[in-house]
Parts: structure tokens; sequence; C-alpha cells
């Protein structure tokens, strides 16, 4: 094979690895994983890099297709440029080699704990309790891995009884797993698993603890996860 006539055809995976390669633009990508639009002095501050450093590593991703960016007035806004990138965010955390954990504060070890429990993952539910949705859901036959992830008729039966109508005509994927960097095994994204994810917010399932990505399931979420999906009611996460 002529390496030479190849290596300039197809995708250029090494611009997008590029962009991911340094530290401080990895680490806005993962804080921007809450799916919230953020601010450079935002993203600075959680960084600890210099306001007009960021604004440099913002301008690369944004130019790269990793994030949009928003204006109102005088305010700039990134985010995310859609859920593939998220996605793919997640998926690279998971293959990631850990680091050393340095001594935390009880604080600090509390937050970490509740993110690596249940936590948003852009639009979808991840953490202990996502991987354990995505494993009773396919116990129960409303899940299908044997060609790929695929929604079955008794799934989409069971959405329809949440109230939840799996969306149609869409450029995303209604179902799609992606890789829990916690867990290192797949949870629940696509379309309906977006569509879930807001069904439980709304319902009351589970609600966001502080200002960070971390959820918490309320009482009435331990009752319906255990009623529509037979979770332990004491230990949602656990099937």
């Amino acid at each position: 094979m002529d390496t030479r006539r190849t290596r300039g055809t197809g995708p250029d995976l090494a611009a997008v690895a590029g962009l991911l390669a340094d530290g401080t633009r990895a680490s806005f990508c993962m804080a921007l994983l809450d799916g919230r639009a953020w601010t450079a002095t935002e993203l600075a501050r959680h960084a600890g890099v210099a306001a007009s450093t960021a604004t440099e590593h913002l301008n690369a991703l944004v130019r790269g297709n990793l994030l949009a960016e928003e204006r109102q007035g005088r305010h700039r806004y990134v985010r995310l440029s859609d859920p593939h990138v998220a996605e793919l965010i997640e998926s690279l955390a998971a293959l990631a080699p850990g680091r050393p954990r340095p001594a935390a504060s009880l604080s600090a070890d509390g937050r970490r704990k509740a993110l690596s429990h249940a936590r948003t993952c852009y639009d979808h539910l991840a953490g202990t309790l996502g991987v354990a949705i995505t494993d009773a859901m396919t116990g129960r036959g409303l899940l299908d891995w044997e060609r790929g992830l695929q929604l079955t008729g008794d799934g989409t039966a069971w959405l329809g009884g949440l109230g939840i109508a799996v969306p149609a005509g869409n450029r995303r994927p209604a179902v799609r797993p992606c890789l829990d960097w916690t867990e290192r095994r797949p949870h629940l994204a696509g379309a309906v698993g977006a569509a879930l994810c807001r069904h439980a917010f709304d319902s009351g399932w589970i609600v966001p603890v502080g200002t960070t990505r971390a959820v918490t399931v309320t009482a009435a979420g331990r009752e319906a996860l255990h009623d529509h999906l037979g979770l332990s009611e004491e230990h949602p996460a656990d099937p």
C-alpha cells in the first residue's frame, strides 16, 4: 500500500486527537459534560488557568467543531457542539489511565463518590445508576445487544407506558451505548437515553446535587425505579 497516497485521505483523526491531547482543553470538555453552557471565565477558574489562556484553548476547540459558542450581549458561552462529542469525551475518559488520587478533603471525596454513583453525561444518565438502569432494561428484554444495541418492541411499549415517545426522524440514533468512565461498562445514550433522563427529572425521580453533574434519587424515584425496572428501593443502583 502506498502510505503517502492514503495519508491525506479520509477523516483527520490526528487533528481531533491533538485538540484533546492538551490537559487544559481536556479539562474544559470534561466540565462541559454537564450539558450547560459555560463562560470562558468559569472554565478558566475551573481549570486554574489565566482567562487569556482559556480563550486561546476555547477558540481552538470551537474551530475544531468540538465546542459551539453562543453570545448573549457581551457574554460568550461555550458548550459541547452535539451529543456525539459528549459520548466521545465520556468514552475516551473510560479508556484513559487513572491518576493517583491526592489526599482529599471529606467534601471532595463526597463529591467524587456522588459523581461515581449517579450523574448526567451531557443529557443522559451515567454512573452506577445509569449502568444499573441499562442492565435492568436489558434483563427485561427492553434492550437487545445481539446485533448491536437496539430498542425492542417491548422497550417501545414500556417507554410509551411512561409517556415517553421514541423520537423519530432524528439524525441521532434512538439508542446508543456510551462507555461509562467510572464503571468501565456501557450505559444507555442516544435519543431514548436523553428522553428517559428528562422524564426522570420532570417526574421528580432524580434531583441535581448542587451545581455538579451528580444527581440523587428521591423517594419517589426509588419507588418508580423499583416498580418499573425492579431496582432495589434501598439501593436503586443495584438490580
